[in-house]
């Protein structure tokens, strides 16, 4: 069974999560982990989400205001033995539509070249390519995304 908790980053289920999430980067980035693990602190994180499967917390996502229009996709992580489940999409889905529903037009992310199941999902998603911003910009392994949020698509 399939249970969805929203809540933040004082929750111990996404601390424990998020924890897995910089273990598993930290592998795949290397000497380049120090770089992006500074952007991804969870200490101002109001909005997160946590999935549970038979009360084991698999998966978790968070959103994080990046300006008045845009919500940033934050710390989406889903335990290895749960992959290929749709899980991760399920939990981007909630953030969009969270996201929408606190006035936001769209939702933005980073991911790295070396992520490419986090590329495909979101190409999967509605994502397009955009110009690395931020303190991403000219950083060579990271891609940028963007979504526009719609109603028709938020409202089940």
């Amino acid at each position: 069974m399939i249970q969805i908790k929203k809540t933040d980053a004082s929750n111990t289920d996404f601390i424990t999560l998020v924890a897995y999430l910089d273990q598993e980067l930290a592998g795949r980035d290397g000497e380049e982990h120090a770089f992006y693990d500074q952007f991804n602190k969870i200490s101002n994180i109001r909005h997160a989400i946590v999935l549970y499967v038979n009360a084991e917390p698999v998966g978790c996502g968070a959103i994080k205001k990046l300006d008045a229009n845009s919500m940033e996709v934050k710390r989406m992580f889903i335990k290895k033995k749960h992959r290929g489940e749709g899980l991760a999409q399920k939990i981007l889905v909630l953030l969009e539509k969270w996201s929408f529903e606190l006035g936001y037009k769209k939702c933005v992310l980073e991911t790295g070249k070396r992520q490419p199941e986090a590329v495909n999902l979101y190409m999967k998603s509605g994502y397009t390519r955009i110009p690395n911003y931020g303190q991403y910009m000219g950083v060579e392994n990271s891609l940028c995304f963007e979504k526009q949020l719609q109603a028709s698509l938020h409202n089940s």
